[in-house]
């Protein structure tokens, strides 16, 4: 007759493991959990600092065009500067003597 029930202590032990295994499960779950929110905030973090970056590197850019751009006026002018100074003007006569 007892063959297919288990006694009432056999009830509770298996009852205590049923718990016990319930918990460990909950236990890695939480672990889980707290292991995937750390990985969602360090992706949001690295987004972030990409971001930055990309912002960084657009400003050095805007930047690098307007330093090429005022070169470019400067050696202009000088260019002119040089031309019309008789210091940089090279004459036959000058030339004639070397």
């Amino acid at each position: 007759h007892l063959s297919g029930r288990l006694s009432s202590k056999e009830e509770r032990a298996h009852s205590a493991m049923m718990n016990a295994d319930m918990d460990a499960v909950e236990a890695e779950n939480q672990v889980e959990l707290e292991e995937k929110t750390r990985l969602i905030n360090q992706v949001l973090e690295l987004q972030h600092t990409l971001e930055d970056l990309s912002a960084r590197v657009d400003a050095v850019k805007e930047e690098n065009l307007k330093l090429k751009s005022e070169n470019q006026v400067l050696g202009q002018y000088i260019e002119n500067l040089m031309s019309a100074s008789s210091v940089f003007q090279t004459t036959d006569t000058k030339s004639k003597r070397k």
